[in-house]
Order: C-alpha cells, then structure tokens, then sequence
C-alpha cells in the first residue's frame, strides 16, 4: 500500500469511526474510558504508522478533532489585480503557509487544488478581470480543499505561484498552461459549471439563501439533474419516488401529478420559490431538460411559503443562462408510441456577454398503455438575463405550456378494480381536455456591498381549460350491476396567480457570533373563475358505464337538457411577512430561527341553476396566522451535523360555524430531530419526526349547513436518504422510511385510528449506475434500480388498501465526445400495481414494462 493509498484509508476509516463515535456518545465522553478511547488511541496508531514523525497522538476525539482544525489553513480574502504583465491572484491568510497546489488544465481551464486548506465565506467569481482571462473563480471543495480556476478566453493561461506575505501568489499570462513545479500528483477535476453529481452540497428552499445542507436543522432532499437524465425520467413528477416519505399521486385529467409528504397531500409546487397554481400546468409544465434539481423539504413550511401542508414542499429549480455558448438536440421513444424532441441553447447576446440567454423547448406526443389515453404538449421557455455591473442583474423568464392529454377517469374503489385490465378506460374516447399556461418571472438582484444583498421578484401564472367530459361520480359504483354512474361536464376554467416577493439578505456580526439575517415579504393573489353546463342524472343509465364490460360512444346531451349551468368565482389574497435569522454561534454550533406573520382573504360566490332551482351565494373569509420556526445545528466533527427543529404551518379555513364564526385555520406543529453525515462524495440524512395537524373541520351534525372543527390527524416516522459518489464510476441514491398517519381525532365518518389515504406505511428506493472510465469500452455506463412501496389506504373508512409493490428499473448508456445514447427499462418485471388514489373516489393503475431509448448531442 503507497502512502497516497494508506492515506486516503486512514482518512475513511477516521471519518467512518467518527460517526461510530457519535451515534454511541462517545464524543461527549472527553478523556473516560471505554469506546471514546478505544477508537481513539486505534486511530492514532493507524496515523502514527502512516506519518512516521514523534508527534503525540490524540487520546480523545475533541483532541483529534481540535488537532485537525489546527492543521487547516483558513484563507481569509482573496485578490484579483490586474498587472503589468497580466494577472495576479492572492490567496491571504490570516497565519499558516499554503502547500503548493495541483495543476490540471482542460480545455481553456487551467485548475489549481489546493489540500489542507478551507475559505472564509462563499465561493468567489470574477469575470473578464483582463483580456485574455474570461473567468476566475476560487470555491471550497469537501475534505478541506479549495479549488481555483482561471479559464482562458481562446487557451488555458500560464500561472506561476510564488510566496507572498499574506499567502499565495499566482501570476496569470494568457497563453498555453505550464505545470507547476510541485511534487505532488497532478489531479484532474471537473470544471465549466458546478456539477456535484448525485450529491449537491446546497439549496435554497430551506432558507431563501444559499445554505449549505449540512447547515440546515429540517430534513431536505436535493434530486440532481443526473438523477433524471440517469433514471430517464419522461414525467417530471417520477423522479420524487427518489425521496423518503414522498408518494406520487395521479390525477384525473392525466395533466399533472400531486404528492403525498409524510402522510400529507401537497398539490401546491414551487417553481424556482414562486408558488404555482395548485395544479394547473403541474408537473406536466416542467420539461425534464429544464430542470437544474429537484428540492424537497420536509415538514412545515410556511415559515418561508405561506400556506401550505405541513408535510413539506417541492420546489422546481430551473436551468439558468450561461456565458459558455452550447446547443444541445435530444430525440426521445419508447412503448406506447412516445415521442419527444427536445433543444436546450444558451450563450451571450452581446459582445460584452452581459446580456445571456437561455431557451429551452420541447414537444412531446405519446399514447398510453390506457385505452384511448395520449398526450400533445408543447413548452417554450426563454430566460434572459442581463447584467448590469457585478452587483446588479435582472432575469426575464417566461414558460408557455400547451398541454391536451386525453381525460383518465381510473377505476372505482372496489375489489372488482383489482381484476380490470390495465388498460381499461371508464372515459368516453372523445373527452378533452385542454390547458394553455403563460408564466412570468422578473427578478432583481443586487448587492449593495459584500454583507448586504436585494432580490426581488414579480411572477405571474395565467392558466384556461377547456374540459368535455363523461366523469365518473364518486361512490356511484353499484356491485351488483357493475355500473358506475357518470356525469357530464362542459366548462371553461381560467386561473390567475400574481406573486411578488422581495427579501433582502444581510451578513454581519456581533463580537464573534455570525448572522445571516433574512427580511422578505410575499404579497400574492390568486383568483379563478369557472363557467359550466353540465348534466348530473344517475338515474339515466345511458350516462352509467359498465366497467367489465363496457360501451363507449354516449351522445353528448343537447344544451337544454343540462340541469346545471352557472359559473363559480374565487380569490385569495395573500400578505406574509418574515424574518429569519442564521446564527453562527461557533464555528460547529448553528441557531436557525425565524417566522412569518400571514393575513389571508378569501371571496368565493356561485350563481347556478340546478334542474330550475337557482342558487347564488357570496362568501368572504379572513384569517391571519403566525408561523415560527426554530431549528439547531451542531457539527461534533467536520462530516457529521446534528440537528433538531420545531416549525408550524397553517392553512386558513373558509367555513363557519352556527354562531357565524369563522373557523381558525388548520395548523401543523412539527418536531423532528436528525443526523446527516458527509463521507467523502457521499451523504447520509437520517431524520425522525412527529406532526399534528389540528382544526380539520367537518359538518355539524345538528346543523348541516355549518361546520365545527373537531378533527386532528397525526403523522410519525423515520427516514433515512442515502446519495452520492462511491467511486468516480459508480453513483447512488437510495431512500428507506417509515410512517404512520392516521386519525387521531375524528367522528363516525373518520374514525380515529384510520390510516391517511395515499400514505404508504413503508418505502424504499435504491438506484445505482456504473460508468466505465478508461480503456476501449470508456464512456459505457449501467444502471439498475428497485422501488418499493408499502400498502396504502384507498379509502377513509373503507376497507380496501392498494397493496405495496416492488418494481424495477434498468438502464444501459454510451457517452463519447458531445453525444450520448441511452436505453431505459421501466418496471422491468412487469409488476402489477396502482399508482395511487385520488379524491377517495378513484383508483389509477401503475405503467406496466416500458422501453423509452434516447440520443442527444451538444454542439
């Protein structure tokens, strides 16, 4: 074993009994006997033989821990000057030399890697300092290294590094790159964009900031865009079965995807933080290729969003303008005749490179495995970016969405679903469904000096349906005929969501205690209109289909003949105030706290007439919440953080009771406690968790037309994710949870003790991929994964559960130069499931084995 390679043991097997440590106690044990000290003095030991010097070991963890802070060298600034003869970088320390760095170049970038070495603060660009240099950026790399690329306008430039009085120097020529002269091993990196593979280190979702996880006291999954294009991912919304605790849900139009979280439905989504509508567009209106990650982030919310479940929520972060000009072309088929074209360019508009853009588009045409179900979507969505100086940029995005699927009723909740074909559809083949999306996004931001920052945002969702369909009627099933009764609707439904967000983000401190302090506010209005003409007649059986044996071609009913006709009108309006603070008490021990005050309004009215009956009604509702969060972090050694939190959530009630109240809104109060463990390019997040929702309301018995809030659901359990990079050939991502929901208050119509529909009491997930890196078959990769899903309640108080399923996944690629190729094999094994329940009325079965096979290139 060379002393690289015994190194580099050393080091994981120092990480790994860190952990060991931590989870038995030992770091709190100081100098006492037993374990603490055992794996002390044995890595000791180890370190002793692998060093070959008289230094004396450390005995105890702390001593360990507080040795290898000691040997860290913290750069403390860093210069970018311009020279006579080009360029001048200087890395300043505050004490402590900086050892020669590593030197790799590709393409026009020139890397230098610095060891034993970390950065106070973030990551720092500078872009064009001097012509010939498009970019250099310092940024800290795990394992206390720090990374510094100088890219070249036409070549990799020409460094030389030199000892200076605050640190290190290096002179940049423009020019072909020279080695170093070093004795260490030249090491070759990824550079261009920041891509961390299976195992991004930061989001924003948590915090509206850039936080590191690690910093983070609430459990948050990040899917990267690997994962998707590795798993080859056709629906957006399949990639979440990724993540611990998160259920995927289908939806009755086949326009979009809803999710359970931790036992909670959440059909509300984010898009890059915006709140969208709550599923119009939905998952459908994000193309794969425009999504940099997927964030997750569990348990209450509001704190940062306003109203939403306290399961969590799901934000869509998209692919942002790059100055680094690209073209990229993908072509996508598979099973049940799926076909889609993809183009994604981006590069300057001008020749200063100030103005970028970004354009990704892509139309998608398939059938289904359903009988008479297909799919035409259409995306357009340009960004544009421009910025002004270092300090001032302002993005322009806008998505248009023209999506037709065709309507997908499912089957009704009964056994007899159990024994349908797959392929069955209760749904008429000439229902339609039709929804054309125009979404806005303006954003601001700017930094006022190097501790105090403005973004501000404006965002506007303009969505219409057109929707001609043969519903099924819930709970209209009759087992002994096998009818299920139907109802037809004709109706026109527009939705406006306007949002506006502006947060200003300052760093400083007092004595040595750090703050991140956040002040934002959201003012948002949401407002629909819906006309229709239905007819709604379960006695008339030529509105019934047989779902054994069933008959398709029913006339649509003449306009007279409709017995509901009038439209339906809602607004909500929306203002929340916030103010969080990130405290670093110590270097290793963080305090999150925060809240948001909420002020909602609610008007809704209706003017129908049913079978000659008129009915109109206008309603106005307000309610105001408070929503705190309150979360700590402490990081015993440098690769684990422990962390526990408190958070609430809210959503506003708009029903009364007899006395004419307005009923307090549903609140989720949340406690979770957990671990994640950073070792090496792989992390672990293991978090337990304890949710009560109250105030969940239901209609007064002795008053039917009232409401009283006597409901209270509660949901427990532990997760555990697993991601990142075993070897620079193999990747992973990997989920096991556990979770029971159920009612913990309820009545005759939810008894207590009932399971919460749509949550499965156990999952899990493990995908894995293999590249080849060297040699004649480089650049060849396999893939292969398993997903599994506990049983699932179909139905409050019914006796029918969706049982668990285990289905695979397999994938095999080639990637060489700019183009790649690729071929996916979905549920594998054919395994027949249900994909999940929606609105306690329907059942939607799970795709059976597909092949979707792509190519793509960059130019």
């Amino acid at each position: 074993m060379n002393l690289f390679t015994a190194q580099r043991w050393f080091d994981w097997r120092r990480s790994l009994m860190g952990l060991v440590l931590c989870l038995s106690g030992g770091l709190f044990l100081g100098s006492a006997p037993g374990l603490a000290n055992a794996a002390a003095n044995e890595m000791a030991s180890e370190e002793r033989q692998l060093k070959a010097d008289s230094e004396q070991p450390a005995l105890t963890v702390t001593e360990w821990a507080e040795r290898i802070a000691q040997a860290l060298v913290t750069i403390t600034d860093v210069r970018v000057e311009e020279t006579e003869a080009g360029l001048q970088v200087v890395l300043e320390t505050a004490d402590g030399a900086l050892t020669a760095p590593t030197e790799s170049v590709v393409g026009n970038a020139l890397i230098l890697e610095l060891s034993n070495a970390v950065l106070a603060g973030e990551s720092i660009e500078a872009f064009t300092p001097v012509d010939g240099i498009a970019l250099v950026q310092v940024s800290p790399l795990e394992g206390d290294r720090v990374q510094v690329v100088i890219t070249g306008s036409d070549a990799a430039p020409e460094v030389t590094v030199g000892s200076d009085v605050a640190g290190l120097a290096l002179s940049v020529l423009p020019g072909v790159a020279q080695a170093v002269e070093s004795g260490e091993t030249i090491q070759l990196l990824v550079t261009g964009e920041d891509d961390e593979g299976y195992n991004p280190s930061s989001a924003n979702t948590a915090t509206r900031t850039n936080t590191p996880l690690r910093d983070i006291p609430q459990s948050i999954q990040v899917i990267p865009q690997q994962v998707i294009e590795d798993q080859g991912i056709t629906r957006i919304g399949e990639a979440l079965r990724n993540v611990s605790g998160v259920a995927r849900q289908r939806d009755r139009t086949n326009a979009s995807d809803r999710f359970t979280i931790r036992g909670f439905d959440q059909s509300r989504l984010l898009r890059n933080g915006f709140r969208t509508g709550s599923s119009l567009g939905g998952t459908l209106a994000t193309p794969r290729n425009t999504i940099e990650q997927i964030e997750v982030l569990k348990g209450p919310a509001s704190v940062l969003y306003g109203q939403v479940e306290p399961g969590g929520v799901i934000n869509f972060v998209t692919e942002q303008p790059s100055r680094e000009p690209f073209f990229d072309v993908a072509f996508t088929a598979g099973s049940f005749n799926y076909f889609e074209t993809a183009l994604d360019s981006s590069g300057p508009l001008t020749e200063d490179e100030r103005l970028t853009y970004r354009l990704n588009t892509s139309y998608q045409n398939n059938d289904s495995f359903r009988d008479f179900v297909e799919l035409q979507q259409a995306v357009i969505a340009p960004t544009f970016r421009y910025e002004f100086s270092d300090d001032t940029s302002l993005t322009f995005e806008y998505l248009l969405l023209d999506s037709r699927p065709t309507y997908d009723e499912g089957f009704p909740i009964d056994p007899i679903s159990f024994d349908l074909p797959r392929g069955r559809t209760l749904s008429e083949p000439d229902d339609s469904y039709e929804n054309t999306t125009n979404s806005f996004y303006l954003t601001l931001d700017h930094e006022f000096n190097d501790s105090l920052r403005l973004r501000s945002g404006l965002g506007a969702e303009l969505s219409e349906v057109d929707e001609v369909a043969f519903r099924l009627i819930f709970n209209g099933f009759d087992p002994a005929t096998g009818d299920n009764s139907r109802q037809y609707v004709e109706r026109n439904f527009n939705a406006n969501n306007l949002t506006w967000q502006t947060d200003l983000i300052s760093e400083f401190n007092t004595g040595s205690i750090e703050h991140q302090l956040l002040a934002g506010f959201e003012l948002a209005r949401s407002n629909s209109s819906e006309s229709r003409a239905d007819l709604f007649d379960p006695t008339n059986l030529p509105f019934s289909i047989n779902v054994s044996a069933p008959q398709y071609g029913t006339s649509v009913p003449p306009l007279e003949e409709r017995n509901i006709v009038g439209s339906f009108d809602n607004a909500d309006n929306i203002l929340g105030i916030y103010l969080q603070n990130q405290i670093a008490l110590l270097p290793n021990l963080k305090v999150l706290v925060g809240g948001r005050y909420d002020f909602a309004n609610t008007e809704s009215g209706f003017d129908f007439v049913f079978n000659g009956t008129e009915f109109n009604s206008s309603d106005e509702f307000d309610s105001e919440a408070f929503s705190p969060r309150i979360g700590i972090v402490y990081q015993p050694i440098e690769p684990i953080s422990l962390y526990g939190s408190f958070s609430r959530s809210f959503i506003p009630n708009s029903v009364t009771t007899v006395d004419g109240d307005v009923i307090e809104p549903e609140r989720g109060t949340q406690y979770e406690v957990g671990a994640r463990a950073e070792l090496g390019d792989v992390t672990v997040n293991l978090a337990a968790y304890d949710i009560t929702k109250t105030n969940i309301t239901r209609t007064d018995p002795d008053n039917p037309d009232f409401s009283i809030p006597v409901g209270e659901v509660t949901s427990r359990g532990i997760e555990l994710d697993v991601a990142g990079e075993i070897t620079e050939s193999w990747n992973v991502i990997g989920s096991l949870f556990f979770n029971d929901a159920f009612i913990s208050e309820g009545d005759a119509s939810s008894p207590e003790g009932d399971t919460l529909i749509n949550a499965p009491g156990s999952g899990a997930s493990l995908w894995t991929t293999y590249e080849i890196q060297s040699g004649g078959l480089q650049g060849l990769g396999f893939g292969a994964g398993v997903f599994y899903v506990g049983d699932r309640e179909a139905k409050i108080h019914y006796d029918l559960v969706m049982p668990s399923y285990v289905r695979g996944d397999a994938s095999v690629f080639y990637s060489r130069d700019n183009w790649q190729a690729q071929l996916n094999f979905q549920n594998l094994f054919n395994t027949a499931y249900f994909d999940s329940t929606q609105n306690t009325g329907l059942l939607f079965p799970g795709e059976p084995f597909t092949i979707v096979g792509g190519i793509s290139a960059r130019f």
